[in-house]
Formats: structure tokens, sequence, C-alpha cells
């Protein structure tokens, strides 16, 4: 950390994280201590049965707060997932009116991603740069959840550029998997993934331009859902890269229990958001489509094996083949999906979805660094492909292709390079080009009954978490969520099981993909070394079917639970 100059930048680190464990260490001694029984009771309840007794005034909502706020506690000594600690201030917006206490969320106690703007707290986002820097008043998002009766009382921890399925910077230091210490919690909103995991918060709020609230929730243990752009607020954050729109970031719910997720989504889209930010379509909740996939009899869902990229290890495919096998245990059709080929493959995915993602040439996020400041594992490398003269990229390139014969990522490093307003354009071409291939081949997978796909089931990555500093390897690792952002489609992940350092382990006739993606993906692989950490899948619905893809997660559960495959959740200890 810091190796050269930046004494400026280190004296702003010093100051944040001092500021940090001052605030809790001076706080109540009603945040301090164990778990009471009370306390573990409001832990355990769904937040529905919270809602309802708060607006009932069987409970307070300041023991609310108190209870999650000591277990954020908690979760902070032993992960560094939080930031910003807000629950004095909390207890002071729900006595004074700033909540509305009336509201879906009535009394609920919300995490927010620590580039979710809160007036009178900064938004760092990792840099030093913007740090003490506090915002005036609070961001569409922040105002929607206060009206709704949520009340924020922590920010968590993300990784500098936010471009990374890690979670670590200088600023905070970096964030830890709850269920091993040694592994990332995922990225970018790998606080939410830790906290929300270790029990620590029950719902939270994130943001995700490559699977970054799916990585959390697949690698900590956790339920997500990447919203459709234009069903959730944008607005009232901070960024790395903001103008970025090649691949939008949405902002999306994460919470530690399904039933959690859909009362919250629920909630939120009912609250009309589109009256806070004029970028979301005044698309009200559609009760009628969740009840119909919640009591539809026999579901139709293609699974996708592999993305012909990186085959998914012996952990990610076995959660897949119990939830396949779970579903057909209770009569629904899967059946094994044919993709569409070049230049509509998921590779083309990959290498579009990244162009657009960085075609500014990463000067964007660069353009943030104070003079010393570390740069995230992964995104070193990107800026390093980035940056590779144009005669060493193309005698590089060549002895990929020619001589290593690895067709896949020579032709990703190929692109790697800042873009030209032209070339910007026929990138936006090509991705809308492959919406439409996309949807057309969806509708094409009616069976000869004209039954439809409902959902798609695929892993939400090739691994489980990676160790610390592992993207610096696996950074182009990411197309099983990757994708899924470039079609705009809805996707949730579910928790199905952990890593089992016997069953998952690397056969003798297990073969990495050749090429460089795979090849870092699988450079640390080790199920031994991983063994308890979380496994999930992903469940797809197209554009805008939040209501589906919920109602369908429910149904995936519920089967899961039936076949005897049940998912423990860390209790807070």
């Amino acid at each position: 950390m810091w190796p050269f100059g930046g004494s400026q930048h280190r004296q702003i680190c010093r100051r944040k994280q001092d500021e940090r464990a001052s605030r809790i260490a001076n706080l109540p001694s009603s945040y301090q201590g164990p778990l009471s029984s009370s306390e573990r009771s409001i832990l355990d309840a769904p937040i529905d049965e919270l809602v309802q007794n708060v607006q009932s005034s069987s409970q307070s909502p300041t023991d609310i707060l108190r209870a999650y706020g000591k277990a954020a506690v908690k979760a902070q000594a032993a992960t560094n997932c939080v930031t910003e600690i807000m629950f004095p201030q909390a207890e002071t917006w729900i006595s004074d009116g700033s909540i509305n206490l009336k509201g879906p969320l009535a009394g609920i106690p919300v995490s927010l991603k620590d580039s979710i703007i809160v007036g009178g707290w900064d938004a760092s986002v990792g840099y030093s740069g913007k740090c003490f820097k506090p915002h005036g008043k609070d961001g569409a998002m922040v105002r929607l959840l206060k009206d709704a009766g949520a009340v924020p009382f922590v920010k968590t921890a993300l990784p500098i550029t936010l471009l990374s399925f890690e979670s670590t910077n200088d600023v905070w230091g970096r964030c830890t998997n709850p269920h091993n210490k040694n592994y990332s919690p995922g990225g970018s909103t790998g606080g939410e993934g830790a906290l929300l995991a270790f029990g620590g918060s029950r719902i939270g709020i994130g943001s995700d331009v490559a699977g970054s609230v799916r990585a959390p929730a697949h690698f900590s243990g956790c339920f997500s859902l990447r919203c459709s752009t234009g069903r959730w607020p944008k607005y009232g954050v901070d960024t790395s890269m903001p103008g970025q729109e090649g691949i939008p970031s949405v902002f999306s719910p994460m919470t530690r229990t399904l039933g959690d997720l859909v009362y919250f989504t629920k909630s939120l889209i009912e609250m009309m958001p589109w009256k806070y930010d004029q970028s979301v379509h005044p698309l009200a909740w559609r009760q009628n489509v969740y009840d119909d996939f919640k009591d539809k009899k026999k579901l139709r869902v293609g699974v996708l094996r592999t993305d012909g990229v990186v085959d998914p290890s012996p952990a990610c495919a076995r959660a897949l083949q119990t939830t396949v096998d779970a579903l057909e245990q209770q009569g629904h059709e899967c059946f094994d999906l044919t993709l569409p080929t070049a230049p509509y493959a998921p590779l083309d995915a990959l290498a579009i979805a990244s162009q657009l993602l960085n075609a500014e040439g990463t000067r964007t996020y660069t353009g943030f660094f104070s003079r010393g400041e570390t740069n995230d594992a992964g995104a070193t490398q990107l800026s390093f492909w980035m940056n590779l003269p144009s005669p060493l990229r193309w005698l590089y390139v060549k002895y990929l292709r020619y001589i290593r014969g690895d067709a896949v990522w020579s032709r990703l490093l190929e692109s790697l390079h800042e873009k030209s307003a032209y070339e910007n354009w026929q990138l936006v071409y090509q991705r809308e080009s492959f919406k439409n291939v996309w949807f057309d081949w969806w509708t094409s997978l009616s069976s000869a009954s004209g039954a439809e796909v409902d959902i798609l089931l695929t892993p939400p990555n090739a691994t489980p978490a990676v160790p610390h500093d592992g993207m610096r390897d696996a950074i182009a690792s990411c197309g099983y969520t990757f994708l899924f952002n470039l079609l705009d489609y809805t996707c949730g992940i579910i928790p199905v099981t952990k890593v089992d350092g016997a069953k998952d382990a690397l056969t003798k006739d297990f073969v990495v993909n050749n090429n460089g993606v795979a090849r870092g993906a699988f450079m640390h692989y080790d199920a031994k070394k991983m063994e308890g950490l979380p496994v999930g899948v992903q469940v797809v619905g197209r554009r805008l079917e939040e209501e589906k893809v919920l109602a369908v997660m429910e149904r995936v559960e519920s089967a899961l639970r039936d076949a005897g495959s049940v998912y423990d959740l860390l209790e807070v200890p």
C-alpha cells in the first residue's frame, strides 16, 4: 500500500479509518456487547413482520435499529465490511419525523453501498480525493427509502474503481468473506455481501455493471436481484465512471433472505420511484405476473451449462445440477440450451461489453486517483492492457493467437484500447444487434406445443469466491454475469450449497478451457482451501421481468427445500 509518495493521501486514509474507529468506540452501550434474546428475535424476523410491528406500535423502530447496529459492529470486526457508521443520526431521523413510520418499510434498517449519497456524509467510493467532502442533502435513492420508512444506518465497502469482484481500497482497507477471511466477499458491492451474509443487515442496495450485486451474493451467500435499467432509481449516487452509459450501472436490491427480497422490491416499486428519479419507467408492480408464475403448474427452464469461454468449476456445476434435479422432481421441464453462435455468442458479448465499459481507455476512473493511491489488483491489469503501446500489443496478440493458439484471450486483448467516437458508435450498434438476435433466439425456444421458455438457469460465475488479489488473474472471468448486463436482462441469485473439498475437487479428466480467461479463473481454484464457501445459481428473465424472476426464484428455493437441499445462513455470533 502506498509504495511511492502520497503523504497527503496516506494522511487522509488514516484520518478516515480513525474517524470510523472513533465512531464505533464511542457508540452508546446499546450498540455494544453481546446480543440479547430479544435482539436475536429481531434479527430472525422477516421484514414484513417487523414492519407490521412498527406500524402497530408493538415494536420500537429504535430497538430494531439497535439490534442491527450491534450486529453490524460485529460484522465490521469480523470482515471490515462497513465504511460509514450512521446509528446516532439514524435514531435522530426516526425521532424527528425524517422517516415515514407508516410506509411499507417502516422502521427497517437498510445498508447502502458506499457510493450512495446520504446528506451530511461522504460518498468516498474508495478514493481519498472524495473523502471529507460530505454531500449537502440526500440523493433520490435515500429520499425514496426514507419516505418508504426505511432507516439508512451504515454504508458498506467496495473496490476502488468499482471494476472488480473484490472490495479493497486504501481508504477503508480490505473487506473479507465472512465464511473465510482469506477470500473475497465479491465486488463491487462486496461490503453488502459480507454484511448481509454475516447477519449485520437484512436488506441493502448495491449497483451492478458487470455482476456487482450478483458476484457478492454468490461469493458470500445471500440473495440479490439485478434489475433492468429503468426499473430502479439510478440517481443520488457517486461513481468512479461518470458518463459511462455503454453498459449502464443498475442499482439493485440485496437481502439476507428471498422472502425479504420479494417484499423489499415490491415495496420500493409500489412507492412509485419514477416520482423521485426521472430515469425510472412509470411501471407499477405487476402482481398478476408474480401470481401467474407462483402458481404455474409446470415451468419450462433453459439450462446454460457453459458460456463456451470458461466451463464452470465442479462446485458451480454441482450447484447447477442440484437445482435442475430439484426442479425436475417437482415436474418442471429443464433442457440444455444451444446458444447463438458467433458473432452473437457469449464470447462476443464479453468482447463488446468490455470495450463499451472502458471505451475511454480507463481515463475516467484513473483520473480520480491521488498521488500514491493503490489500484485494485484486477483494475491494474485492465489499465495495463489499455495503456500498452500498440506495437507491443500487436506482437503479443499475434503470439497468443498463432503460437499459443488462444483465440479467446487474444481477441479480448486486441480490443482493449481507447475508442474513437466512431468506434464507440459501432460498438453500440453491435450491442443493439446482439440484443435483437437474443430476443429472437429466446422466442424461438418455444416447444413444439408452443410452450415458451419461462426462465434461464445458469452458474453465476465459473468459480466460487476468489482469494484476495485473485482478480489480478481472473479479471476477465465475468462472462456469466456480464452477458446479461449487455442484454439488460433481469437476473436473481440464490445460494444453493457450499464448497465440499472432496466432491468439488478437480478430477484428472477435468480440462480447463484453452484460453487465458479460463486459465486465470482456475488459477486459484482449490476445493480444499475453498471448503465452506457459498455457491449459488443465477435465475435469468428477459428485460423488465422482475416480478417473474422473483416468483420463479421462490419456486426454485421451494424445490430445493423439498429436495432436502437447504442453504444454511450464518448466524451472528
